[in-house]
């Protein structure tokens, strides 16, 4: 049964059930603008949340308290699996939906017939699962009792939270118990006997649906109040449920993949390791490109924030899985558009801005592709010095930590996957800590920002902030530094700070020379080896402005600010906080300084 066949089974299998019709509702973006607490839409209920939390009615805006929908998702949480078969970033997500209208009886019986009488699914390889209660909230009972008009008992599994529990999709929301249906892949106990049954690792069982029973709302607080009413929202996964009727060996096999994954191939540039890494390249391209294409359809740009930060990441990634880089990627960008136009004819409509968003951000990451990468891992970790005199013919000779391998990927692009094939070796679990703790720094945005740090953010670490407010005050001496060597022209136009790195933008119309770049360091870190105080008044604006402090150019401030002083050497207006002492700053470094848009230049820095 072809993919195309199964959205529009699931479709009309619940627009025409007799005792409950739902109504069929289109697919809403992946950049779910009005709703803050996600970054993309993860899930088929999302553009339904006002109304299970009873803020909207579905019968006003739908005619119905019954809906349907086939629904465009997006889930960063499965990047870094993508590769091994059965996780994707991008999917579709065939779900029914239920506001007051029928609940866990009602919804069980509807999937079940759903899977065993319409798509003729074997009933001796499913198994549910259930919610088996903890001290925030009691066992499904009434689930348990419901599955065994269907299943043996020994086929009926209890789990805690982590599996059988779902949402809010956010920090506050709509939750509630859920019964999963899993399909057996093989029939056939691992070494763990009766203990393989459904979750267990060993990949002999494979979730198909998802039934959410949204009883609750869970605070900010983390507290749960009970929903008004009590509703239902069913999530299945299509690829997934098309590895079993299309009996496919995993998701990269089936029609939505396959054709994609030939051109891929195709492409000599990809290179050739060993079967087993072609394999997975391969797939992790079909899969990142795939999900370039639905999120440029949907309006995201390429960017180092938010969602824009997701869609470089995923495209960069896809491109490192290349040995070669004279690679073409618009015959796969066409096969992608091409399967699905008759689904999503925006990608059709949306194809030319797409080959040129895509053909921009090549260029630029080109540059990055070509860059030597054993230049630049001695120029920022300074490996031959830590290793002279050591052979380094061996991978494990070039072991580097996690937190120099993100610096490599986040400052100079540099991928794990490239460090990798240059035989770097490092901790790859906390390298992927240090990626998803800047996620969530990115997720922070501006919502507690003062002058370009997020430094009471409280998703920060003591550390962190520890390190931001080193970075923070290094702004000051780079901003004189830069005005000394390029003139006093220069005034500060942005900064952004993170853990990692400062970004600096100021005016000045050129590029700054090697030379001048080596000037502000040396004079940055002059003024750091002074160990100068780090003092604070507060005063009238006009008396700062007469003292000679600086103040940003489109920043608007109160008749009283506070004035930041580095001995004589720095004064500006600032909200802080700084160090003490310029000593406490350490080493500092330009990484790089570019264009940031006309008459705006933008340098990286990092200190240590």
């Amino acid at each position: 049964m072809t993919s195309d066949k199964i959205r529009k089974k699931f479709l009309t299998y619940f627009k025409n059930h007799k005792q409950f019709p739902h109504t069929i509702v289109g697919s809403s973006s992946l950049w779910p603008k009005d709703d803050p607490s996600v970054l993309l839409t993860i899930a088929g209920m999302q553009q339904f949340k006002p109304y299970f939390l009873g803020i909207k009615d579905p019968k006003k805006d739908f005619e119905s308290d019954q809906l349907v929908s086939v629904q465009k998702s997006f889930r960063t949480s499965d990047i870094e699996e993508v590769g091994d078969g059965w996780h994707n970033t991008f999917f579709e997500m065939l779900g029914n939906f239920s506001f007051g209208a029928y609940f866990k009886e009602e919804a069980i019986a509807l999937a079940w017939n759903f899977l065993v009488q319409e798509l003729l699914i074997d009933k001796d390889r499913l198994w549910a699962t259930y919610f088996n209660g903890d001290s925030d909230a009691e066992k499904d009972s009434v689930a348990v009792k419901l599955w065994a008009s269907f299943l043996p008992k020994n086929r009926i599994i209890g789990f805690g939270k982590k599996e059988n529990w779902w949402g809010p999709p956010g920090s506050s929301g709509p939750c509630g118990p859920s019964s999963e249906l899993h399909f057996d892949l093989s029939k056939e106990q691992c070494k763990k006997g009766d203990a393989c049954r459904p979750n267990c690792s060993c990949g002999r069982f494979l979730e198909i649906w998802n039934l959410v029973f949204m009883q609750y709302h869970m605070t900010e607080k983390g507290t749960f109040k009970k929903l008004p009413s009590q509703n239902v929202d069913t999530g299945m996964g299509l690829e997934r449920l098309a590895v079993i009727l299309q009996k496919k060996k995993n998701i990269f096999d089936i029609d939505l993949f396959e054709p994609i994954i030939k051109i891929i191939k195709a492409d000599k540039n990809l290179g050739s390791t060993n079967a087993v890494e072609d394999e997975v390249r391969s797939y992790i391209i079909a899969d990142h490109l795939k999900g370039t294409v639905f999120l440029l359809s949907d309006g995201i740009e390429f960017s180092n924030k938010e969602q824009g930060y997701v869609l470089r990441r995923i495209f960069r990634r896809a491109l490192d899985q290349y040995i070669h880089v004279r690679f073409d990627l618009f015959p796969a960008v066409d096969e992608i558009i091409e399967i699905y136009r008759n689904i999503y004819p925006e990608l059709t409509e949306q194809k030319n801005l797409i080959h040129e968003k895509i053909s921009k951000e090549l260029d630029a990451y080109k540059k990055v592709l070509n860059t030597n990468v054993e230049e630049v891992v001695n120029k920022i970790i300074g490996l031959k010095k830590q290793t002279r005199g050591t052979e380094q013919r061996e991978p494990s000779k070039r072991l580097i930590t996690p937190s120099d391998a993100f610096k490599l990927y986040s400052t100079y692009g540099l991928s794990a996957e490239r460090l990798k094939r240059q035989g770097f070796t490092f901790d790859e679990k906390e390298f992927n800590n240090e990626v998803k703790k800047h996620q969530s720094l990115s997720r922070v945005g501006a919502k507690s920002k003062f002058g370009g740090h997020g430094i009471t953010s409280g998703e920060l670490s003591d550390k962190d902030r520890k390190k931001m407010t080193r970075l923070h005050t290094a702004t000051h001496l780079l901003h004189t530094a830069l005005r000394t060597v390029l003139g006093t022209h220069v005034r500060q136009q942005g900064s952004d700070i993170n853990p990692e790195r400062l970004r600096f933008d100021f005016e000045n119309d050129g590029k700054m020379t090697e030379e001048q770049k080596k000037e502000v360091e040396k004079l940055v870190n002059e003024q750091i080896d002074r160990k100068i105080p780090v003092t604070s008044e507060e005063m009238e604006y006009k008396k700062a402005i007469e003292i000679g402090a600086l103040a940003f150019f489109k920043e608007k401030y109160p008749d009283k600010v506070t004035v930041y002083s580095i001995g004589d050497y720095s004064k500006e207006l600032c909200g802080g906080p700084h160090v003490l002492n310029t000593s406490q700053i350490g080493k500092f470094t330009i990484v790089s300084e570019k264009s940031s848009s006309a008459g705006i230049r933008r340098i990286k820095a990092t200190v240590e």
